[in-house]
C-alpha cells in the first residue's frame, strides 16, 4: 500500500492528519476543578507516531500516552461552523491499541465565544457537541451529547442521544482502527456511524434524554390525595361468615394410615456404622484430641434392603385441612381508582422546534482521562457534505482497513481463536468433520 496524506475534496471547517508537524494544537496548562491536587493537572502526555500494529508507512496519528492522568489538547477550526442551513459532519479515527479498561476517546466541539482560550481548556469549558466512544467497567458507550440553550432562562442543559441498539464491545477490544462519524442535519435529525455503518439515528426533538422541549403540563405539586380516597379495587366481603364446620386447627399433613412397612425392612440395623477399615492416626493424642472414633459410613446391609432403622409411617396431605379462614374478596363499592394529582400548566414550558440551531463552534478538543495508554487518534474532518467525509475516509481509514485485512490470520487460526472465546464451537467443528467421514464409511 502506497500512502499519501488525505486531502479534502470540498469545503471543510477543519482537517488534521498528524502526518506533518503538530501545528495549531495547544496543550492545556490549567487544572481540573474539584479534584485532588496530585492528579488535577492536565499533564497527560501526547505523542505523534505510527500505529503499533497494521501500520501504514508514512501515516501517523495523535496518541494518548499516559495512564491515570488528565489529558487536554485542542485546536481552532479553520473557520467557525454556524448552525444554519448546512449539515454538520464530524468524523475521526480511533484505535484502542492496548484495549481499554476505563477511559474515553470522545471529542468536544467547543462553543464560540470571545473569551475562549485554548491554553485553559478544561472540563468546564463550554462545548456545543460531545461525540465519540467511552468505556468504564463493562459499560460500552458511544456518546452524542449537545448543549441546548433554554430560550426562557438562557441556561444550558445537556441532551443525550439514546444508546445504540448494538453490541459495541468489539470496537473497543479488537485493536483495530475504527471510523466514527456524526451527521447532524438542518431538519433536526442525526445519524451516528461506525466504520460507515449507521448504528444509531433519530430526531433531536424525539430521541434525546431529557427531551429538548419540556411538557406543557405538569403535576400540581400542591395537590394532595384526600385522606378518604379509596384505591382498593377489591375488599374482603364484610358480610361473609366463617362456616361452623371450618376447622382451622387441622394440620396440612397427616400420617398415611394405609401405609404398610415394606417387607425386608431392617428395624434393628442403623443407617450408618463405623468404618471397619479405618485406623486411628499415629499422631492422634487422646489427651488433646479426645477419644478416637472411626468415621461413619453407610451400613452395607442397608444397600440391598428397602430401609433400615425404626420404620415411620409416611405423611400425606390432610383431606380435612382448610387453613385459616379468610373472607372472600368482592368488588369495592367505594373504589375511586388510582389517585393522581391534577395537571397544571408548566410555568417553565417553551417550544424549540429547531434544536439544530445550536451555539456556533470554533474549536475542537480532546479532554480525557484514561486507565489505558496508547489510544490512537487520526484523520479528523469537520465539513458539511457526507461525500467529502467519505472520500476523506477512503484515503485514510480505508487504507488502514485494507492493511488490517491483509494481515488477518488464516481461516484455521481464526477458527481456533473463535473457539477459545466460545468453547462450544469445538463440538460444532468435530461434528462438521465427523459427519462426512461417517457418511463415507457408511455408504462405501
Amino acid at each position: 500500500v502506497v500512502y499519501q496524506t488525505p486531502k479534502p475534496t470540498g469545503e471543510v471547517y477543519f482537517t488534521e492528519t498528524f502526518d506533518g508537524v503538530l501545528a495549531g494544537w495547544v496543550l492545556s496548562k490549567t487544572k481540573k476543578e474539584d479534584t485532588d491536587d496530585d492528579i488535577a493537572k492536565y499533564d497527560g502526555r501526547w505523542e505523534v507516531e505510527e500505529l503499533k500494529e497494521n501500520r501504514v508507512s508514512g501515516d501517523r496519528g495523535l496518541v494518548l500516552k499516559s495512564v491515570a492522568k488528565h489529558h487536554a489538547i485542542s485546536a481552532m477550526l479553520t473557520k467557525a461552523f454556524v448552525f444554519d442551513n448546512k449539515p454538520l459532519v464530524v468524523q475521526y479515527e480511533v484505535n484502542f491499541q492496548e484495549g481499554i479498561d476505563c477511559g474515553g476517546a470522545y471529542i468536544k466541539l467547543l462553543s464560540s465565544s470571545d473569551d475562549l482560550n485554548l491554553g485553559y481548556f478544561f472540563d468546564k469549558t463550554p462545548y456545543t457537541i460531545m461525540f465519540g466512544p467511552d468505556k468504564c467497567g463493562e459499560d460500552y458507550k458511544l456518546h452524542f451529547i449537545f448543549r441546548h440553550k433554554n430560550p426562557k432562562t438562557g441556561e444550558y442543559d445537556e441532551k443525550h442521544a439514546k444508546r445504540p441498539d448494538i453490541d459495541l464491545k468489539k470496537f473497543y477490544l479488537d485493536k483495530k482502527t475504527h471510523l466514527y462519524t456524526l451527521v447532524l442535519k438542518p431538519d433536526d435529525t442525526f445519524e451516528m456511524l461506525i466504520d460507515q455503518v449507521v448504528v444509531s439515528k433519530g430526531s433531536l426533538l424525539e430521541d434525546m434524554v431529557p427531551p429538548v422541549n419540556p411538557p406543557k403540563e405538569i403535576n400540581d405539586p400542591n395537590d394532595k390525595k384526600p385522606d378518604d380516597w379509596d384505591e382498593r379495587p377489591k375488599i374482603p366481603d364484610p358480610n361473609a361468615v366463617k362456616p361452623d364446620d371450618w376447622d382451622e386447627d387441622q394440620p396440612s399433613k397427616i400420617e398415611d394410615p394405609d401405609a404398610v412397612k415394606p417387607e425386608g425392612w431392617l428395624d434393628d440395623e442403623p443407617q450408618y456404622v463405623p468404618d471397619p477399615n479405618a485406623q486411628k492416626p499415629k499422631d492422634w493424642d487422646e489427651e488433646m484430641d479426645g477419644e478416637w472414633e472411626a468415621p461413619q459410613i453407610r451400613n452395607p446391609k442397608c444397600e440391598t434392603a428397602p430401609g433400615c432403622g425404626p420404620w415411620v409411617r409416611p405423611m400425606k396431605n390432610n383431606p380435612d385441612y382448610k387453613g385459616k379462614w379468610k373472607a372472600p374478596m368482592i368488588d369495592n363499592p367505594n373504589y375511586q381508582g388510582m389517585w393522581r394529582p391534577r395537571k397544571i400548566p408548566n410555568p417553565d414550558y417553551f417550544e424549540d422546534l429547531h434544536p439544530f440551531k445550536m451555539t456556533a463552534i470554533s474549536a475542537i478538543g480532546l479532554e480525557l482521562w484514561s486507565m489505558t495508554s496508547n489510544i490512537y487518534f487520526d484523520n479528523f474532518i469537520i465539513c458539511s457534505e457526507k461525500e467529502v467525509a467519505d472520500r476523506w475516509a477512503a484515503d485514510g481509514w480505508g487504507l488502514k482497513k485494507l492493511v488490517a485485512s491483509a494481515n488477518e490470520p488464516g481461516m484455521f487460526s481464526q477458527l481456533v481463536t473463535a473457539a477459545e472465546d466460545h468453547p462450544w464451537l469445538w463440538v460444532l467443528y468435530i461434528l462438521t468433520l465427523a459427519l462426512p467421514v461417517g457418511l463415507g464409511v457408511l455408504f462405501c
